[in-house]
């Protein structure tokens, strides 16, 4: 009993002894990433390839901003699933890709529990500086991140809707959000956003054609909110032959391509199929036009630069963030009802093809989508580092003639 309590004792009087010291090495760190290349780890969806052979938007994204951050400098490690296809180090997390389960709660929440696993053996062998989480499940991660002192950015890659403000909003404090386009981010204005960037794209990669063929194209989801039904309607009172090359694979596309597309369709339309990258890149720069008639918030709309960058123009419904991309009468033009459609596709030759690469490359290419990103992930990391607030704590046991040293939490990162 009695040495119990003299240990108790010696305890006790070990705290009139207790030193609090700020540990500034977090703001170390920071300070030294102004600079320096950062090992950033991008995470990707399993559910297409990336680059993606077809249909994958934020597959395309990834594969862009990977190659973009290696030719910057930066070490890039991206976990995805299927085959390598990008400049930087790949580890897969699935063998295949798994498009066949797209929607599905399974693999968004596998994969979440496996990046978090090749993620801690990763920083324990080489230190990470920022994650870029491009997944729905995997930003719940976010809180063990923050633990091992590395900060999460996670690009809202889609509309803001009350279901998904409330996602945002639940995600830990440490998680810094991307927006897209400037439209997206004013519609949740109180979410943790830390930057906005644009989608790029790399206008070397895409072929310029001036000389157009008698065809408007629709490429995108058969969605009622992508318009498909809509750019049939205005290319038929046009007197223009419709291309539709969307993406048709899950239950909900096929009732509505059924039900609203089919009885639409005449001799002289073509349902292409879905595009890969390189039918993709035909079809855009041998249309008259592309048709955008969006009815939501689209939150950027890459198709709609991927089709300036080859010189044919964009003729969209005001929505999202069209105006953003596409400069009214100079790149294409914007409609305010689907009855102003029609005229304007039979103005599309007015429409520079000129111009509308030169706008791709002035302001969304991939050098300044790189910038961006970087530009965010050192304001990610500085912010970690602020807010870490940790204090060391020294205590010198009476007699021991040693001091023992902790590192105690006081603080968020």
């Amino acid at each position: 009993m009695r040495n119990n309590l003299s240990f108790d004792a010696s305890i006790e009087n070990a705290f009139d002894f207790l030193q609090v010291q700020p540990d500034n090495s977090a703001q170390h760190l920071a300070v030294n990433s102004r600079n320096r290349p950062l090992h950033i780890v991008l995470v990707a969806p399993p559910y297409f390839d990336i680059p993606p052979v077809g249909y994958g938007g934020v597959e395309a994204v990834v594969a862009t901003l990977a190659d973009e951050l290696v030719d910057q400098g930066h070490r890039v490690t991206l976990l995805g699933a299927g085959r390598a296809g990008t400049k930087a180090t790949f580890i897969r997390v699935w063998d295949e890709v798994m498009t066949k389960r797209l929607g599905e709660p399974y693999p968004e929440i596998v994969n979440a529990m496996k990046a978090w696993q090749i993620i801690e053996r990763l920083h324990a062998e080489d230190p990470i500086d920022v994650i870029h989480d491009h997944t729905f499940a995997g930003p719940g991660n976010a809180p063990a991140y923050r633990m091992l002192g590395i900060p999460t950015v996670v690009t809202v890659h889609g509309p803001v809707d009350p279901e998904m403000f409330e996602y945002y909003g639940s995600f830990d404090h440490s998680v810094r959000l991307v927006a897209i386009s400037d439209r997206q981010r004013s519609l949740a204005p109180d979410l943790n956003w830390i930057g906005r960037v644009h989608n790029a794209i790399r206008p070397s990669e895409w072929p310029f054609r001036t000389e157009k063929l008698d065809y408007a194209l629709f490429l995108g989801r058969y969605a009622p909110y992508k318009g498909p039904h809509l750019a049939l309607e205005a290319a038929h009172a046009a007197g223009l032959r419709l291309v539709l090359a969307g993406k048709l694979n899950e239950p909900p596309e096929h009732e509505f391509f059924a039900k609203s597309i089919t009885p639409l369709l005449t001799d002289t339309d073509e349902v292409f199929g879905e595009a890969d990258a390189t039918a993709k890149r035909h079809l855009l720069a041998g249309a008259r036009c592309l048709l955008f008639p969006i009815r939501w918030e689209e939150p950027f709309g890459i198709v709609m630069i991927e089709a300036m960058v080859c010189g044919t123009p964009v003729i969209a419904l005001r929505g999202g963030a069209v105006e953003e991309v596409v400069e009214h009468g100079v790149t294409g033009w914007i409609c305010d009802d689907p009855s102003e459609l029609p005229g304007f596709i039979a103005r599309a030759d007015e429409i520079d093809p000129h111009a509308c690469r030169d706008r791709v490359e002035r302001l969304f290419s991939t050098d300044l989508f790189a910038q961006g990103y970087e530009a965010a992930y050192r304001d990610a990391i500085r912010m970690a580092a602020e807010r870490a607030g940790h204090t060391s704590v020294r205590v010198r046991l009476p007699g021991a003639g040693r001091v023992l040293s902790t590192r105690v939490p006081g603080g968020h990162a």
